[in-house]
């Protein structure tokens, strides 16, 4: 029998801990669904959070410290921490699981990814790196804004755009979500109709490449992403995945390390 007490507050940790993270999506990371899928077991009065029934969609949770159960049943962090990237080809969309009955990611991924999150979509006809593991705590630090961390595009687009307009894209343009900060635009190809460029930016927003083109004029053809912090897409086949070297998860920790120190 469930509890009849509801918790409508969010995790006595604050909001601003670069720790925590939205219990839908920490309820989506562990194979329970889409984050839509685990707002319903939410409002259901189906999760309890550190043994309350909590229905509150906007609570945030901890994963060090705060214990969430779906039905009666503990959701447990794996002990072992995995770490892998996944060249995502286009057509694959980044989520655990589709409504529309989309090919998702987890189509190309091991069965012991069911668990993982990522750090970062790339949309359905975006291709490229994408991080993913079941460290929490991490894969949070490397997506919170205020740890900049930089991400590396290969970007066609088309009509080519000017010298005054690549300036526009380094200072900053406004789209959806408010003006982007500073980013690196370099011209890597020319041709008539289009352009090659890379660009290195240090946030985060949805489609925030494909629209920073829009807003000079512009449109993405095709977009990549060769690059996420210290870790390299490389040679690494499309649709092939692999697990980090040790290397590289540690250089992935240092990221957030001296964050935190500085």
């Amino acid at each position: 029998m469930r509890s009849s007490k509801t918790s409508s507050t969010p995790s006595s940790a604050t909001a601003s801990n670069a720790g925590e993270m939205r219990l839908n999506r920490y309820i989506a990371m562990h194979g329970f669904g889409s984050r839509r899928k685990a707002d319903e077991l939410i409002k259901e009065g189906r999760v309890s959070l550190n043994g309350e029934l909590c229905t509150e969609l906007a609570t945030r949770v901890n994963p060090a410290t705060d214990k969430v159960s779906v039905d009666g049943e503990l959701i447990k962090s794996s002990d072992e921490k995995l770490y892998l990237i996944l060249n995502k080809p286009k057509g694959y969309v980044v989520t655990h699981s589709d409504e529309m009955q989309r090919s998702t990611i987890f189509d190309l991924l091991p069965p012991e990814a069911k668990g993982m999150n990522y750090a970062g979509r790339l949309d359905k006809n975006s291709e490229g790196l994408l991080l993913l593991t079941n460290d929490g705590e991490l894969i949070n630090k490397l997506t919170h804004p205020s740890f900049k961390v930089e991400k590396v595009y290969k970007a066609v687009i088309a009509p080519p755009i000017s010298k005054k307009s690549i300036q526009m894209l380094r200072q900053g343009v406004p789209i959806q979500a408010g003006t982007t900060q500073p980013a690196g635009v370099y011209v890597k190809g020319r041709k008539e109709n289009s352009m090659v460029l890379k660009i290195v930016i240090h946030e985060g927003r949805k489609r925030q490449i494909r629209q920073m083109i829009e807003a000079v004029g512009s449109k993405v053809m095709q977009l990549k992403r060769l690059q996420f912090g210290p870790i390299m897409l490389k040679s690494l086949p499309l649709g092939h995945w692999r697990p980090l070297t040790p290397g590289e998860i540690k250089s992935l920790k240092s990221i957030s390390e001296n964050q935190v120190t500085k």
